[in-house]
C-alpha cells in the first residue's frame, strides 16, 4: 500500500511539473534560509562552550560624578579577585587578565609579531579548559617570565624544535626575556577570549598593586562552586567594597557578575570590553531565527494555498477511491505522504544552495560556519526530522481538506472551491504578505539607521586619515617623524595621541577649581599633540587651542568638551562658557596646576550607540603616543603611502609599518548592524520571492477556474485592460490587507529596535507608504503575467463547448 502511495505521489508530481515546481522551489528556498540561520545561530551559542566549570566574569558599574549616566564596564581593580576568593567560600577560584596587545618577539635573529597576548594570573590553566598539548597546567604560568604559546607560533618562531625551554624577548616598553614553559593548542575561534601567547601576571605583579583599589585595568573571571547562589553573593557586593575601598570610594561603584556563556551575546551595553572576539548581541540571532521561520512558514503557506487551489483537479479521484473503500484516514496519509516526499525533494535542492551561500554568509558575518552534513550526524538527523515536519505541516491542511471531499457529490461533478475554504485561502495569502511586508519595513528601516550611523556628521573630519600605531621607537623619534612627513606634498596634516577615535577613551577622575570649593568627578580622557584639533578640525567654542610655541602648554593646558563645561558650570548658573577659561583644572590625583584653556565643540569620539560622555583633552609630550594620525592628498592616496612608508623605515625602522584608514576602523565599529541589515534585507528579499511564486501559482489556478468567463466577456466586449484589471484585484484587494495589519507590528517592533541607539532615526511615515506600493506593484507584476496571457486568448477557444 505504501508502495502504491509512493508510485501515486510521483505520478502526480510528474502529472503537474509546473505545480510541484513552484512547492519545490518555495520549499526549497524557505530551507535553505533556516539551515543557514540555523548554523550562524548555533555557532553564535556555541561560544565558550568548551569550558566545564561555573566561570563568571566580574564586571562594574561605574557612576561617577560628571558621568552623563552610570556606566557598565568589562573591568575591575588588581585586588578584587583574590580579596573575594579570600573572603566568600564559594569562590573557588579566580584569574585576571590584563592585555599586552600585538607583542614583538624575538627569537635569536628571527622576528614576530603575536597578534594579541595576555599578562594572566598562573590559574588561568586551571579555570579555563583550553587544550595545553605541553607542559603542565598548574606550573606553567607559576613562575615570573614564563610564556606559553599556541602551536601556530611556536612553529612560527622555532619551527621544528622543541620550543620548551626556550627564551624569547618581547620587546616594548622595556625589554623581558621569557622562557617558554608550554604550547597551547590554537584558540577556537568560538571562545571571546583570543590570544597568541599567554604571560606570567607574576613578571610584574608587586605586593603594593594590592593596595590598588579605584584603579580599573584588569579582566577578572571568577570559578564558583556548583550550587553557587549567585544573586545572593552579588547582595554581599556593597559590603565587600565598603570594607576594602576607603575615604567613600565604594559608593561609586556596583559589582555583578556575567555568567562565561554571556560574555560574548549578552555585552553590548557593557564599555571597555576589549577581550570579547566577535561580540554579539544575542536578540539578533533569535531576531534571525524567528525571521527564518516567517521565510519557511511562508513557504508552508504556498503550498496549502496551490494544494487547495488544485483540489478540483483532483476531485474525481478523491471520489473513485472513497467508492472503492478507501476511508478519510487512508487518504489524508496519502495526501501527507506527497507532501513529505516534495518537502524531500526541496531538502535536495536546497543543500546546494547552502554550500554556494556560506562562503558570502562567511564573508559578511566574517565568521567561519561549516555544513558538514556527512561528519555530523546529529546534522544530518536534524535536517531529516526538519523536512518531515515541513512536509506535515505544510500538507496536513492540505491532507484535511481534500479528504473531506463526499464520494457522490464529487462525482455528480458539483464541487464547490469557494466559501469558506477560499477565504481561508485568503487568509493565508494575507499572512504571508504582511510578513513580508513587515521584513521589507524592517530591511529600509534598518538601512537607514545604519547609513545614518556611517555618514552623521560626528563633530570632526575623518575623511582620508590613515593611522598608524607607535612602538617605543616611534615615540622616541615622533618629532622627527612628523616634520619628516609635512615636507611631503601628499601630506595635509600630521598628530598624535594615547588613543584611537571610535573607541572608549580611558576615564580618570579630575578636579575642577571655580568660585565654590573644589569638585571632583569623573571624566575620560586622551592625551594628544597639539595639533590634533586642528587635524580634526575639532572646532572651538571658547578659549584657544594648544600653543605651537614652547612648551608652556606640556601637561598644564586642558581643553573639555561641551558636555564636560555644562557639568563644570552646573554650581554657577548664568555663567558662560568663557567663565571657564583660566581656571584650575587636573587630574584627581595629581598635584596638577593645569589650567582651562578652551572649550571644544562636543563630536563623537565613540561609536553612535553611545551617547557623547564628559571629555577633558590636553598635551603632554612626556607621556607619549599610541598612535599616529596623518591626513593625506585625497587625490594621491598612494604616493601619500609610499611617502609615509619610506619615511618610516628610515626613522623608525624596528616599529612595524601597519596603518589603517580611519573609515575602515568606523566601519568595523558598525559591522554588526552591517550584517543584522544585510541578513535581515536577503530574508526579507526570499519573504517576498517565495510569496510571488505563491502568487504566481494561484493566479493560474484562478485563470483556469475562469477560462470560461473570461471568454463571455470578450465576446460581450470587454477590453484587454478590463480583463487584466478584474482578475488582477482580487489579489491586489489581499495585499492592501496584508500592508495594514503588517504597518502597525511593523512601526511598534522597529521603535523597540531604535531605543538601543542613543542617535537614531526618526521613522518617516514615507517608508511605509513607499513599502505598500512596493508591495501592490510586485504583486501586479507577478499576476499580471497571467492576467494578461488569459486576456489574450481567442475566447472561440475558451467558449468551445466539451
Amino acid at each position: 500500500m505504501i508502495k502504491n502511495y509512493l508510485k501515486i505521489a510521483w505520478r502526480n508530481l510528474w502529472k503537474h511539473k509546473g505545480y510541484s515546481l513552484l512547492n519545490i522551489l518555495g520549499l526549497a528556498t524557505g530551507i535553505t534560509a533556516c539551515i543557514i540561520i540555523m548554523l550562524f545561530v548555533f555557532y553564535e551559542k556555541s561560544f565558550d562552550g568548551i569550558h566545564s566549570k561555573n566561570i563568571y566574569r566580574l564586571d562594574e558599574v561605574q557612576k561617577f560624578e560628571g558621568m552623563v549616566a552610570p556606566q557598565k564596564v568589562a573591568l575591575s581593580m588588581y585586588p578584587m579577585g583574590p580579596t573575594l576568593k579570600k573572603d566568600y567560600p564559594e569562590i573557588l577560584n579566580f584569574a585576571r587578565i590584563s592585555t599586552l596587545g600585538k607583542v614583538k618577539v624575538w627569537y635569536n635573529d628571527k622576528r614576530l609579531i603575536l597578534n594579541s597576548g595576555y599578562y594572566v594570573d598562573s590559574t588561568f590553566l586551571q579555570m579555563f579548559d583550553f587544550q595545553l598539548l605541553k607542559g603542565d597546567k598548574n606550573l606553567v604560568l607559576q613562575k615570573p617570565n614564563s610564556v606559553v604559546l599556541t602551536e601556530e607560533n611556536a612553529v612560527k618562531i622555532f619551527g621544528n624544535e622543541d620550543a620548551i625551554g626556550k627564551d624569547i624577548t618581547v620587546y616594548g616598553g622595556d625589554t623581558i626575556t621569557f622562557v617558554v614553559t608550554g604550547i597551547l593548542a590554537n584558540v577556537p575561534k568560538t571562545s571571546h577570549l583570543q590570544f597568541d601567547g599567554l604571560f606570567s601576571l607574576s613578571t610584574f605583579a608587586k605586593p603594593d598593586l594590592m593596595n590598588n583599589w579605584g584603579g580599573n585595568w584588569m579582566v577578572t573571571y571568577l570559578e564558583l562552586s556548583k550550587n553557587a547562589d549567585v544573586a545572593s553573593l552579588e547582595k554581599r557586593f556593597p559590603d565587600f567594597l565598603k570594607r576594602n575601598m576607603k575615604e567613600g570610594g565604594w559608593k561609586f561603584y556596583e559589582l555583578f557578575l556575567q555568567p562565561l556563556n554571556e560574555v560574548h551575546s549578552n555585552s553590548t551595553s557593557i564599555t571597555h570590553d576589549y577581550q570579547n572576539y566577535q561580540k554579539f548581541d544575542k536578540n539578533y540571532t533569535y531576531v534571525f531565527s524567528i525571521i527564518a521561520l516567517i521565510v519557511l512558514l511562508i513557504a508552508c503557506i504556498n503550498f496549502m494555498n496551490l494544494s487547495t487551489a488544485r483540489s478540483a483537479g483532483r476531485a474525481k479521484e478523491i471520489g473513485i477511491r472513497k467508492a472503492s473503500g478507501s476511508g478519510r484516514f487512508q487518504l489524508g496519509m496519502q495526501f501527507l505522504g506527497e507532501s513529505v516526499m516534495l518537502s524531500f525533494f526541496a531538502l535536495l535542492i536546497a543543500l546546494p544552495f547552502v554550500f554556494l551561500l556560506l562562503p558570502y554568509v562567511n564573508e559578511l558575518s566574517q565568521r567561519k560556519l561549516e555544513f558538514s552534513i556527512f561528519t555530523q550526524p546529529a546534522l544530518l538527523l536534524s535536517l531529516v526530522c526538519g523536512a518531515i515536519v515541513v512536509g506535515l505541516i505544510s500538507g496536513l491542511y492540505p491532507a484535511a481538506y481534500l479528504s473531506s471531499f463526499n464520494a457522490a457529490t464529487v462525482l455528480k461533478g458539483t464541487i464547490q472551491t469557494a466559501g469558506k475554504k477560499m477565504s481561508f485561502r485568503n487568509i493565508l495569502v494575507v499572512g504571508q504578505f504582511a510578513g513580508a511586508i513587515f521584513l521589507m519595513i524592517a530591511t529600509v528601516l534598518t538601512v537607514r539607521q545604519l547609513n545614518f550611523m556611517q555618514k552623521a556628521n560626528i563633530g570632526f573630519d575623518r575623511d582620508q586619515v590613515i593611522t598608524i600605531p607607535l612602538g617605543m621607537e616611534g615615540n622616541k623619534n615622533y618629532q622627527a617623524l612628523k616634520d619628516a612627513l609635512l615636507s611631503k606634498s601628499n601630506i595635509v596634516g600630521v598628530t598624535a595621541s594615547r588613543q584611537k577615535l571610535g573607541n572608549n577613551m580611558h576615564q580618570t577622575g579630575v578636579k575642577f577649581h571655580g568660585e565654590g570649593p573644589v569638585r571632583e568627578m569623573a571624566s575620560s580622557q586622551v592625551v594628544v599633540d597639539r595639533d590634533y584639533l586642528t587635524l580634526y578640525k575639532i572646532p572651538l567654542v571658547a578659549g584657544r587651542n594648544f600653543s605651537k610655541e614652547g612648551d608652556s602648554d606640556n601637561g598644564k593646558a586642558y581643553i573639555v568638551n561641551e558636555t564636560l563645561a555644562k557639568e563644570l558650570l552646573k554650581e554657577t548658573p548664568g555663567k558662560s562658557l568663557d567663565f571657564l577659561i583660566g581656571k584650575n583644572f587636573g587630574f584627581g590625583g595629581m598635584d596638577s596646576a593645569g589650567v582651562l584653556i578652551g572649550v571644544a565643540k562636543d563630536f563623537n569620539f565613540n561609536s553612535l550607540h553611545h551617547k557623547i560622555e564628559t571629555l577633558c583633552i590636553f598635551n603632554n609630550k612626556d607621556w607619549g603616543f599610541g598612535e599616529m594620525s596623518i591626513k593625506v592628498n585625497s587625490s594621491k592616496v598612494k604616493e601619500a603611502i609610499a611617502d609615509i612608508q619610506s619615511t618610516w623605515k628610515e626613522i623608525a625602522p624596528n616599529d612595524d609599518f601597519e596603518y589603517e584608514f580611519l573609515d575602515e576602523h568606523f566601519e568595523e565599529l558598525y559591522r554588526a548592524d552591517n550584517t543584522v541589515s544585510e541578513i535581515v534585507g536577503i530574508l526579507a528579499g526570499l519573504a517576498i520571492f517565495i510569496s510571488c511564486l505563491g502568487l504566481f501559482g494561484l493566479a493560474s489556478f484562478s485563470v483556469e477556474q475562469r477560462v470560461k468567463e473570461i471568454g463571455v466577456r470578450k465576446v460581450l466586449g470587454a477590453s484587454v485592460s478590463q480583463i487584466v484589471n478584474l482578475l488582477s484585484m482580487d489579489f491586489v484587494k489581499l495585499v492592501l490587507v496584508a500592508f495594514i495589519i503588517a504597518v502597525p507590528l511593523a512601526w511598534f517592533a522597529m521603535n523597540k529596535w531604535l531605543e538601543d541607539y542613543a542617535y537614531r532615526i526618526d521613522i518617516p511615515v514615507w517608508v511605509f507608504g513607499m513599502t505598500g506600493v512596493l508591495a501592490v506593484a510586485i504583486a501586479l507584476i507577478t499576476v499580471s503575467f497571467q492576467s494578461i496571457k488569459a486576456a489574450l486568448k481567442n475566447p472561440v477557444k475558451s467558449l468551445r463547448s466539451e
